[in-house]
């Protein structure tokens, strides 16, 4: 029998202005019984600003599916309600899809960062066209989150939105997409002008050939112990045979130069060493899903026992 799907989770994170703060409440409180008649629906929460840690309002949003979850971000019934609060809003929302699978976490490995210049006057029309192009990307396989952030006079005058997913085939699946070609050519007589660069983010760049084509990338606890497993010994052997004996030693350099020194050392050669590894590691970092948590428990105890033996090793030896 096969497990059953983890629930997932809509993340709301939105600045709302100071004297709309009982309003915003009320509203929200209309948005959880329109929502609650969702299929899939399971809880919301709300999490008022608790000033300095948390200054955005936070809305959590969970569903028995990604499906469920998606119907609902580009519903007619979601964008009726954020029409209905864009007064009180300071403009700024970001917006996460989670796995609540804690095994599932996982950082989000490619970005599209678009910048669009609004044409003068155009600026609530354009923000009806953004919910509108925020609704049908949430349907996009892989969105994992986006981020929209408006002009602000004077200081940043592009419209900037950063849409994340969880591969790159998927990202530009949704970048070459009819649809959105479609809803580009209809906000045109809006903008002047706009870009579109996309960003590789973390540490996923180096595990690509360990990662089968258009799959996520590899769980984040993963990688990161990957990256400890190749970076410890180089740091460890670069300061004991030539950070300290050579660079300090012989040539007398300040600490902070010789650090900047090892430090650039340091990243070349991990970034070399960790690909090896990782094409070494795939059946740990991309398991067959019949026989993954084997694979993850005999892959975390590998990764332990080689911290182990390399700390006994340099311990003993030097």
């Amino acid at each position: 029998m096969s497990a059953p799907a983890a629930s997932v989770s809509i993340v709301t994170q939105t600045s709302v202005r100071p004297e709309s703060a009982d309003a915003f409440a009320q509203w929200q409180g209309g948005t959880g019984a329109v929502i609650a008649g969702f299929p899939g629906f399971i809880e919301q929460r709300l999490m008022p600003p608790q000033p300095p840690l948390q200054v955005d309002w936070v809305i959590l949003q969970r569903f028995l599916s990604l499906e469920d979850a998606q119907r609902w971000l580009s519903s007619p019934e979601r964008q009726a309600r954020i029409e209905g609060a864009a007064a009180m809003l300071v403009g700024r929302d970001d917006v996460h899809i989670v796995n609540d699978a804690a095994s599932a976490a996982r950082t989000a490995p490619v970005s599209a960062v678009i910048s669009t210049r609004v044409k003068p006057g155009m600026e609530a029309a354009y923000l009806k066209w953004e919910q509108k192009a925020a609704a049908a990307q949430s349907r996009a396989p892989g969105l994992q989150g986006y981020r929209f952030e408006p002009a602000v006079p004077g200081v940043q005058e592009d419209f900037v939105a950063i849409l994340r997913f969880d591969s790159e085939t998927n990202l530009r699946a949704w970048l070459d997409a009819p649809e959105r070609q479609a809803l580009i050519e209809e906000a045109a007589p809006l903008t002047a002008e706009f870009h579109t660069r996309t960003v590789q983010s973390g540490f996923e760049q180096w595990f690509r050939d360990a990662t089968p084509a258009g799959a996520p990338a590899p769980a984040a606890w993963k990688m990161n112990m990957i990256v400890i497993l190749t970076l410890y010994p180089t740091v460890f052997l670069w300061g004991l045979l030539i950070g300290a004996p050579i660079l300090s030693g012989v040539l007398k350099l300040d600490f902070p130069v010789a650090l900047f020194i090892g430090n650039v050392f340091s990243v070349f050669l991990t970034a070399h060493l960790v690909p090896w590894t990782a094409s070494r590691l795939g059946w740990w970092l991309a398991p067959a899903p019949g026989g993954r948590v084997r694979a993850d428990l005999l892959g975390a105890g590998l990764m332990v026992a080689a911290y182990a033996a390399m700390i006994l090793a340099f311990w003993k030896l030097f």
